[in-house]
């Protein structure tokens, strides 16, 4: 007979057992026992020392406090940067073979070399990695809003050769980089901000260390 993948309900039940034996409430519930037995070796317990153990135990388990489930781990901001990098490259091999018009190109050189600066491993990298949302500014720009930017102005230019007279889809693309832009830029505003609270916040450490000594 096949057995089910994970070793069925027999493992289970295995797992779970060994979990409660484990637990805070087992552990308690032992010590408390272990107490109750000394009581029986005292003899203040007398016929009645299996309750008495019994009670003791079920008592001690019953006010331990339950156990507390493990915390998700999470990759930290850095290891996320890491992966928005390694995504970074892969739209950049993307928009090489694009061809945009050359107003819309211009924009998404100045976007793509705005978050090229943002992304580059050193002291910029450590600022972006110790703010996660920075890091999941970048990584919706990179991974989304650029790519629905360039693709939809694609498929609107192929529709607009069938039916001419529309409004210009480069237009639109034109208008999304710039928005865009003004993203990125806020951001890398807002990190040199960050960075200036820091070096005004180490002055003035300095100065109240001076003034103490």
């Amino acid at each position: 007979m096949a057995t089910s993948r994970g070793g069925g309900p027999t493992a289970a039940a295995g797992g779970r057992l060994l979990g409660y034996l484990e637990s805070r409430k087992n552990l308690a519930g032992c010590v408390a026992g272990l107490g109750g037995l000394g009581l029986t070796f005292a003899g203040a317990a007398g016929t009645y020392w299996p309750v008495v153990i019994g009670g003791l135990y079920g008592a001690a388990a019953l006010i331990a406090p339950p156990e507390r489930p493990r915390s998700p781990e999470f990759p930290d901001p850095e290891e996320q940067l890491e992966a928005v990098r390694t995504d970074f490259a892969t739209l950049r091999e993307y928009l090489g073979e694009v061809t945009l018009p050359p107003a819309a190109g211009g924009r998404l050189t100045e976007l793509t070399d705005l978050l090229e600066a943002l992304l580059e491993p050193g002291w910029v990298g450590d600022a972006l990695g110790r703010d996660p949302e920075a890091v999941h500014a970048l990584s919706r720009a990179i991974r989304q809003d650029i790519p629905e930017a360039v693709d939809t102005y694609a498929r609107a230019r192929w529709w607009t050769r069938l039916n001419p007279g529309t409004e210009p889809p480069e237009r639109h693309l034109e208008r999304q980089l710039g928005l865009l832009f003004e993203e990125a830029d806020a951001l890398a505003s807002a990190l040199r901000d960050t960075e200036a609270r820091r070096q005004e916040t180490h002055t003035r450490y300095l100065e109240d260390r001076r003034r103490g000594g």
